[in-house]
């Protein structure tokens, strides 16, 4: 049993997940009732990384502010424009799409009663008032906004405190990643119970009728993360993109893919990152900060699912409101939660451009719980795994200028 469990830890994080992937599969598929038990191990691996990722957040944020050296060059600047150009471009690719494969839909009902924002005003409102929110409050509700801000602000506040304090904030930081890595080391298990879950609850054929819709949604994330991705990674590396792109998916998409939820891939994308060699000072604030406004793949879902509306309604829409949608897409995306279906209840926002009524939009968040087995799962996986080529990208940019060499392990 001791060279069993020896081996089985030998192998990469990857691999165990995928045998984890195909006893799920086949749980679900040959004995769903017997088997149902193992759903408690997906919601105790989600439920434990999302418990811990505001805690680590909060105190990875704050530890690497308060340790920055002044004259220490980060690439944050080049990060933030990366994350908004990228979720603005996954919109527009959603638009345009959406233009050569409209697609109908057969609007839900019974949707009414989830309350949606009532407008671009209330959603700013919203992210103002997040940014202030309690610190205790923000780490109980695991908003994202808020605990950025005060870790942000508590790091500025003890930049000139005693390396004893420093000292202290970085070892509770060691110490909440170790707790961290830990759980991670049971996403095999985890990741089995959710796709039991998922197949044994909703099943392949229940997502049928939606094909068409979801072949849209789908393809263009994918779109998005093997064309515009690598096309801005080139850009700014001037070498080919690939061997990061494929990297980031396969570490970092493939188990968002399965958490469904940017904040608790949070863990993976630092360790990614430390793999990558790339500077902690940057990347303990980047992750944290894409998981929050880089939302390439709710911006896709906005558009997508907006647009099916009013291809269903009849509505005729001009280039210039087509690519107003595209940049309230990316905004709004901005705006999303973290955690699953977080970008759902952002579509009527994006329906009353079009003057769609927010009755008729709210059946239209209905048809997107309905497909969010699948989409939610690749809009996760894009988001997540872009959040670490980004701020990769934008560090080998600079080594490029300073004539260092990039080399990405494969």
């Amino acid at each position: 049993m001791s060279n069993l469990l020896k081996k089985w830890n030998q192998l990469s994080l990857v691999k165990r997940i995928f045998v984890g992937l195909v006893i799920g599969i086949i749980l679900a598929v040959v004995i769903p009732e017997t088997a149902k038990p193992v759903v408690i191990l997906g919601s105790l691996f989600v439920g434990a990384l999302k418990a811990i990722a505001p805690i680590l957040v909060f105190f990875l944020v704050m530890s690497a502010i308060s340790q920055h050296k002044n004259g220490h060059q980060t690439n944050m600047k080049s990060i933030i424009i990366l994350y908004l150009v990228g979720t603005f471009l996954a919109g527009f690719v959603a638009v345009i799409a959406s233009f050569i494969f409209p697609v109908s839909l057969t609007l839900a009902s019974g949707v009414e009663s989830i309350a949606a924002p009532g407008g671009i005003t209330e959603v700013l409102k919203t992210l103002l008032m997040n940014i202030v929110d309690n610190p205790v409050k923000a780490l109980f509700n695991a908003n994202y906004i808020g605990i950025l801000s005060w870790a942000i602000l508590l790091g500025f506040a003890l930049r000139n405190a005693p390396d004893t304090t420093k000292t202290m904030l970085s070892n509770f930081s060691d110490a909440v990643s170790q707790m961290v890595r830990w759980v991670i080391n049971f996403a095999p298990l985890g990741i089995m119970g959710l796709v039991f879950d998922s197949i044994a609850t909703s099943g392949i054929e229940s997502l049928l009728s939606y094909g068409q819709l979801l072949a849209v949604l789908i393809g263009c994330m994918l779109f998005v993360a093997l064309v515009i991705n690598p096309i801005i990674a080139f850009m700014m590396m001037r070498k080919n993109p690939y061997p990061l792109v494929f990297k980031c998916l396969r570490e970092s998409g493939i188990t968002a893919f399965f958490t469904r939820s940017s904040a608790a891939n949070i863990p993976v994308n630092m360790s990614l990152c430390e793999k990558l060699g790339l500077d902690k000072d940057t990347y303990s604030v980047s992750i944290p900060l894409g998981a929050t406004i880089n939302m390439a793949g709710a911006a896709v879902t906005i558009s997508v699912l907006t647009l099916a509306a009013v291809h269903t309604l009849g509505i005729q829409v001009d280039i210039p409101t087509a690519i107003i949608l595209s940049v309230l897409s990316a905004v709004s995306a901005c705006g999303a939660s973290g955690v699953a279906g977080g970008s759902l209840l952002l579509i009527p926002l994006a329906c009353s451009l079009f003057g769609i009524p927010n009755e008729m939009a709210m059946q239209v968040v209905g048809v997107g719980f309905i497909v969010g087995v699948l989409q939610d799962s690749f809009e996760t996986s894009l988001n997540s795994s872009t959040d670490v080529l980004f701020t990769a990208v934008a560090e080998f940019a600079e080594w490029r200028k300073q004539g260092k060499e990039i080399v990405i392990n494969k």
